[in-house]
């Protein structure tokens, strides 16, 4: 298997169309899975509303999702939007017009490779011909040294967990 994926010509990079919806949607399902979240914490409908967000966020936010195949299969994706913002935005776009990446995802046995990388890269690209000024992410543990290589830098957010 791995003599196919480091053949160069077997790997593709391009912009993922509307019919692969459910596959991006599948690779947030098994982002979460794999940061240890557990199946009876994910809503049911997940599908669903994952397709939803989708749909309203290429409607309204610019969304565009990126996919990485190795022959013709999709092994990894990224998403990327116009950050929609918690309060409302003040400021003008030349100060503050954030993009927002999520849900980089490479299936496990195509991890190591730079393929998420790639994919960050591309997500970047696009928010930048946006006229985005930064792009967020919230980097998993196995992500964030990537994104630390990629100059991502550690923002202010702090959190409290209010369950105990």
């Amino acid at each position: 298997m791995y003599s196919s994926i480091l053949n160069p010509e077997n790997v593709t990079f391009r912009e993922a169309n509307p019919q692969e919806d459910s596959i991006i949607a599948q690779h947030f399902y098994q982002l979460w899975r794999d940061n240890d979240v557990p199946a009876d914490s994910i809503k049911s409908d997940w599908l669903e509303l994952t397709l939803q967000f989708i749909n309203q966020a290429r409607q309204e936010l610019y969304y565009k999702t990126f996919v990485v195949e190795v022959g013709n299969l999709v092994v990894g994706s990224t998403s990327c939007q116009l950050f929609n913002g918690l309060y409302p935005n003040i400021l003008v776009e030349e100060y503050r017009k954030y993009g927002y990446i999520w849900n980089v995802y490479v299936e496990s046995p195509y991890r190591n490779q730079g393929f998420a990388k790639k994919l960050t890269s591309l997500a970047c690209d696009y928010l930048k011909l946006l006229g985005c000024t930064q792009a967020i992410l919230h980097a998993s543990p196995l992500g964030k040294p990537a994104y630390d290589r990629m100059d991502f830098y550690q923002s202010n957010e702090m959190r409290l967990d209010l369950t105990e």
